[in-house]
């Protein structure tokens, strides 16, 4: 018993009555994951009868359920009969990689001897990219931010935003351990919220190895495939192994750190960047700048201003042009002696570029 390819171009109005059954189903819309096939001409119940012809559109996979077992399958679309006395087909289409193992655990032969059975249904599996599952993060999650050069090393907290899309790779796995038998339709809805947590659980380690080759937070929505691809590794046990469906797209749309931690941060990679003499005098000398003219505008008097000034410079203990000498001089690489000019007064060395 199995499946005679008919053609897709076949004129449908004219063959339909040829047949016993026609088995099709409406289109499937992005929350209709499995629906059970209609019967056009007939109400034969749960029974597929002999020379029926089934259609099986771009984006579906049928599935033939014989007492809640498969025992055929076709995944390429195109127009069918039904022939009892024919082998089972299993038309794999695009799924041939991810099916073949698993018929390979699949009696392929009808179990009555070419007779009927008690309880025959047909389903189509909807194999589409289904577009516009929306994930957040209630609660924060931690991501680690590494500056080697600044020396940071820090856990900030962050909120994630987006939306995502998945689809059924392998439709027998997804029928015999998510839907099974369903009348008449099974919905995304019933799935939703348990992808949506598990999805949450998984983007913590995602997250943690874009870390690792120093990514920083507000690169990550440049960065969405690998977190795709991150994410289906985390996942491919419970979604793909178990339930036979996968992540395509993985899109961020907005992420937010905590504003104590980014407060923090901020203030940690402006200290790191003063390191520079040259950074962190030409910061001394605005603040000189802007204190002088400040001092200027002194209501007690310009000279009282510039008093204040004085004894703050000289508490400082900080003077500019020493920043700025000191962001001249260079190590020698072979005495490791500091020099000032463009030769090393110990060896003579050139000063390296």
């Amino acid at each position: 018993m199995g499946f005679i390819s008919v053609g897709i171009e076949a004129v449908r109005s004219t063959l339909k009555d040829v047949w016993k059954d026609y088995i099709y189903c409406d289109a499937l819309d992005n929350d209709t994951l499995v629906t059970k096939g209609l019967n056009r001409n007939s109400s034969n119940g749960n029974v597929l009868s002999d020379q029926s012809k089934v259609l099986v559109s771009d984006g579906q996979c049928l599935l033939v359920v014989e007492n809640g077992k498969i025992i055929d399958l076709v995944a390429e679309p195109g127009e069918y009969i039904y022939d009892k006395n024919a082998e089972p087909s299993i038309f794999l289409g695009g799924f041939k990689s991810a099916l073949s193992s698993v018929f390979s655990e699949i009696s392929s032969r009808f179990s009555y001897g070419g007779q009927t059975g008690q309880d025959q249904r047909v389903y189509f599996i909807n194999t589409k990219e289904i577009t516009g599952l929306k994930y957040g993060t209630p609660n924060p999650i931690p991501f680690r931010v590494v500056e080697e050069k600044a020396g940071i090393d820090m856990d900030i907290s962050l909120k994630a935003f987006g939306t995502y899309s998945i689809h059924v790779v392998n439709p027998v796995l997804f029928y015999k351990n998510v839907s099974g038998n369903v009348d008449p339709d099974y919905r995304l809805e019933t799935l939703n919220e348990q992808l949506r947590a598990e999805l949450l659980t998984a983007l913590q380690p995602a997250l943690a190895k874009l870390s690792g080759q120093g990514i920083r937070y507000s690169q990550i929505p440049g960065h969405t495939e690998e977190l795709a691809q991150s994410l289906n590794e985390q996942l491919s046990s419970k979604w793909k192994d178990l339930r036979g469906i996968q992540i395509v797209s993985f899109g961020v749309n907005s992420i937010v750190a905590d504003e104590e931690d980014e407060a923090i941060l901020k203030s940690l990679q402006k200290a790191a960047a003063f390191r520079d003499p040259n950074l962190a005098a030409a910061n001394l000398a605005s603040a000189q700048a802007q204190a002088m003219q400040d001092a200027a505008k002194n209501p007690n008097g310009a000279m009282m201003g510039f008093m204040g000034l004085n004894a703050a410079q000289q508490s400082g203990g900080i003077n500019v042009n020493e920043l700025y000498k000191q962001s001249s001089s260079w190590l020698c690489p072979n005495c490791q002696i500091t020099n000032e000019g463009k030769f090393c007064s110990n060896c003579g060395t050139k000063k390296p570029e």
